[in-house]
This record gives structure tokens, sequence and C-alpha cells, in this order.
């Protein structure tokens, strides 16, 4: 199908790939919209941005509700169930793609979309040259250019049809949903199902961050959404824990605690995550804060300290092993020399000393060396 102006908007170019099944959808505002996407430039080699098939998760809109490309509403409300079409899009329609682009791939890598918002100071800051984290969105936001954007139409849900997500609430019922989610966190938490634990107590975190943005710094309602944020990010904290990622944990704790620094829960779970990749000044450190700040965690602080020397005597006797084991090649090797006339007894100089020591005496001091 040759390609053409598509329901008279300018810079929008529509070919249908693959037709689609029964009459257009009615794309009521509420409607859910479930498709996936790849986009492209408009080079020679149409190269490819992003694409949701190699992600392997669909991208959803609401109908109406201010999403961010908005050239995307247009473009689905032409289609068809299952149809797949590519459309051309003007640079008039694909300035914002680099913002949207960036968050999508941030959530594709299980990483928070909103933190990038809390650096920038609106709609004019977004025009300003900043770096995304991608050369090739950086690229696209210098300059900006047309794309191609192929979609395949999977599903639209009428909004009776589906729960609604907890970025499509309004102000008072993301209040309403905190409580259920962190609840529903910790019984997870609790069944020991630690992913499904970490997506309930982050999706409260996003509702309390979006609430949190319509309020003053540092002003009595934003402390108490800040201190309901921290709540669950300690919380999200202990599910890391139980999945080792423990870099993360420490990310996380001492972004806290830079703003926060009387926080116990804080020193507690960084000084876990500190003890769990060997830091043990670090370590010792945060648990003897944790004694200052809460004596009464005296039983729990102690239990960890024995915990965290007993791992350590375990790692110095794997590298007194593994420096015995390192040490014996050479012996053996010795060994087998002495019947072709080597003597382990012969002067050898040691490296950076100026006497001579025998092999046997050389040997005798690297191993102590090891102890």
């Amino acid at each position: 199908m040759d390609a053409a102006l598509l329901l008279n908007v300018e810079g929008i170019k529509k070919t249908i790939l693959h037709g689609g099944t029964g009459e257009l959808p009615n794309f009521i505002t509420g409607s859910r919209v479930t498709f996936h996407f790849r986009t492209m430039k408009c080079d020679e080699e149409r190269t490819v941005i992003d694409d949701s098939k190699q992600v392997g998760q669909p991208m959803h809109i609401i109908i109406g509700n201010m999403f961010k490309l908005e050239v995307w509403e247009i473009l689905l409300t032409s289609m068809r169930v299952s149809e797949v079409a590519e459309f051309w899009c003007d640079t008039i329609h694909t300035g914002v793609y680099p913002i949207l682009s960036r968050s999508l791939r941030q959530m594709a890598e299980g990483k928070d979309p909103t933190e990038w918002h809390v650096h920038t100071c609106g709609l004019a800051n977004m025009f300003a040259y900043h770096t995304l984290g991608y050369e090739d969105l950086d690229e696209l936001q210098r300059e900006p250019q047309p794309l191609i954007f192929v979609i395949e139409l999977l599903q639209v849900e009428a909004p009776s049809e589906y729960q609604r997500e907890t970025w499509n609430l309004s102000n008072t019922e993301r209040m309403q949903a905190v409580p259920i989610l962190h609840g529903e966190g910790n019984r997870l938490f609790k069944l020991g199902r630690y992913e499904e634990a970490s997506s309930k107590y982050q999706e409260a975190i996003v509702c309390l961050r979006n609430l949190q943005t319509k309020e003053k710094p540092w002003e009595a309602q934003w402390l108490k959404l800040e201190k309901m944020i921290n709540t669950l990010i300690l919380n999200y904290c202990q599910c890391l824990l139980k999945r080792e990622e423990y870099y993360e944990v420490l990310e996380h704790t001492s972004d806290i605690l830079r703003q926060h620094p009387g926080i116990v829960k804080a020193y507690y779970l960084r000084a876990r995550a500190h003890s769990e990749v060997w830091n043990e000044a670090e370590a010792k450190a945060d648990l003897e804060r944790v004694l200052e700040l809460e004596p009464s965690m005296r039983k729990a602080v102690h239990r960890e300290l024995r915990l965290l020397e007993s791992r350590l005597e375990e790692k110095r006797e794997e590298e007194r092993l593994r420096c015995r084991n390192m040490l014996a090649a050479p012996v053996r090797a010795s060994h087998q020399g002495t019947h072709h006339g080597s003597d382990l007894s012969a002067p050898t100089r040691q490296p950076g000393s100026g006497w001579l020591v025998t092999g046997k005496e050389l040997f005798m001091t690297m191993e102590s060396e090891c102890q």
C-alpha cells in the first residue's frame, strides 16, 4: 500500500504492512492499548533505536492520559487489532522521543525511571542539552530528526476491563494505594517471594514520589511523604539482600543516610551489605553507629559481628589453602628436578634482596607470609 497522509495530520505518513481484524476499536478515554513497537531512524540502514519485542514486553498506554509522546495516540487510534503498520513521523512529532526512550530503557533495566526528573526543572529543561545516559539518545536530543515507528496493535481494553496501574491513578487514589501495596509487599516478603515483594514496594514508592513532586521540599507534607518513601526503600533493600544485590543496597542506603543520617535501619542494612562484600571496616563502623543510635539493638549487632568474624575467618582459611596449593606445585616440580641434578639446598638470590638463600629457606619464607 502506498504511503499516504494519515487523517490529514501534518507530518505523518502511514503504510499498512499487515491488515487487522474486525472493525476499528472504540478508543474511548481511559481505554488501555497494548502494542509492540520498533523505532528506527530514517537513514539508509534504518537503524533500530528501540524494539519492544527484543525487550520481551509490549507497551501500554491509556487513551486521553497525556502520554509523553502524543503522536502515538494518533497512530494507534487509526489501527485495527492485529494490524501492523509503519508510520513516518516528522520532527514536529518526535522531539520528546529521547526522553520517552530513556524512561522505557530504565524500566527494562529494572531502574526507577522517575529518578532523572528530580534533577530537572520542568519542560524548558527537557529540551536543554544534558546527557540521558545513552549516546544514541543524546544525539537525537541534540539533533531532532524524523523517525519511523512500526507498530503492531495487540489489544484494546475498555476502562472497566482491566485493573488500573498506579501511575494512572489520581492523587487520592495513589495515597489510598500505598498502604495496600506496602502490606502486600510485606506479605510476599514473609512468603519468601522477594522479587514480587520488591515490585510492590517499588509501585508504592513511585506513587509517593509522584505525590511528593507536588509539595514544597522540606516542608511538613513533603517530609511526611519522604519518611514513608524511606521506609519502603529500606523494605525494598531487605528484598535486595535476600536476592544478593549487595551493591544496590549500599547505593540506596547511602543515599538515604546522606539526607537523613539518623535512620538506624539504614545503617543496619548497609552494614549487612558491607559484610557480604568483605568491607570489614565499613561494616563494623555502621554497626557501631547502630549501637549509638539504638542501644536496644545490641543483641542483633553482636550477632552480626559474630557472623562477620566467622565469614572473615572462613575467607582467611580459603586464602591460606589457596596459597599452600600455589606453593605446592613449584615444590613438586623441584622434587622432580632433583632427578636431573637440581638441588633445593642450592643458594638462590631472593628478588629484591642483596643476599642469597637456599631454595628450602625461600619456600619456608613464602609459606610464613601466607599465614
